[in-house]
């Protein structure tokens, strides 16, 4: 995502001043291939750049890229702006921005509700938190890289918007496995099951997406199974916070826990369907 992001930047006409990555292979690959610097340090990137976009996987590594010692993108940070679009807990990038404002610098979450190709085109769908005027600073920037951008409120907010989001797709694209697991153990053709799926009640965007891939297990990866356990996960916490039962959030991530457990987890999504199937890997 991130890679595809700044080559969208570049295209744009913005000076992708360095790239960074724990895979520095890749970051080298990049950085030869749009003109960048491939800084091997965090605070390179911060040197090289006014604003700083982090696309990590996790708390973790949020957390460690806004190390308060040691390497970090907050050294040299005053006047800096980090938009930061993983999908992490809210309190996470709550605590980033506490971070960030000790050091001078300020954040917005950006968090994405499209996958790869859209990053590339400059079609995400982007629900941002924090504060307006940092917002207003950024949009120019944003508007490149997103068809669809949305302030949502403080900081925290988008993330658990985008919690919300991802629980329901991860609910829809479990029960989508289901439902075309029992198709085929019912010896229905699937192909006439999904056009009907499609004409009725049972359409969704995931139909759309891994219908197809489900059918023929085409798992690429474009959203893997372990995110949507760890995005499960997040959700599942929120409620549990919020004091709500909620079943099925709950069976989805089980089911995608599940998928990690037997190492599918580097799969797309759509192999949850591993799991549904009669004879497949599970």
């Amino acid at each position: 995502m991130g890679a595809n992001m700044a080559r969208r930047l570049k295209d744009c006409g913005y000076a992708v001043t360095a790239v960074y990555d724990v895979n520095t292979a890749g970051a080298d690959a990049l950085a030869a291939e749009i003109g960048a610097t491939s800084a091997r340090t965090l605070a390179g990137v911060t040197a090289a750049a006014d604003v700083v976009f982090t696309v990590v996987t996790d708390d973790t590594a949020q957390l460690g890229v806004f190390a308060e010692s040691g390497d970090s993108l907050l050294n040299g940070a005053t006047g800096k702006t980090f938009v930061n679009c993983a999908t992490i807990t809210p309190a996470t990038h709550v605590e980033v921005e506490r971070r960030a404002r000790a050091a001078g610098a300020a954040t917005l979450e950006a968090c994405m509700a499209s996958s790869i190709p859209q990053a590339r085109n400059g079609t995400l769908y982007l629900m941002c938190g924090g504060e307006t005027s940092v917002f207003a600073r950024v949009k120019p920037i944003l508007d490149q890289l997103s068809s669809a951008l949305r302030h949502i409120g403080g900081t925290g907010q988008a993330a658990q918007v985008k919690a919300l989001v991802n629980m329901v797709m991860n609910i829809n694209t479990a029960g989508l496995a289901e439902g075309l697991g029992l198709g085929a153990a019912l010896g229905l053709n699937l192909d006439m099951l999904r056009e009907v799926f499609a004409q009725t009640g049972a359409n969704s965007q995931v139909l759309k997406t891994d219908g197809e891939d489900m059918q023929n297990r085409a798992h690429d990866c474009y959203f893997s199974g372990a995110h949507a356990a760890k995005d499960s996960t997040i959700a599942w916490i929120l409620g549990v916070q919020a004091g709500l039962y909620m079943p099925l959030a709950a069976a989805t991530k089980q089911q995608f826990d599940r998928m990690v457990a037997l190492d599918l987890g580097h799969l797309d999504k759509s192999g949850v369907a591993e799991l549904t199937f009669k004879g497949r890997r599970a």
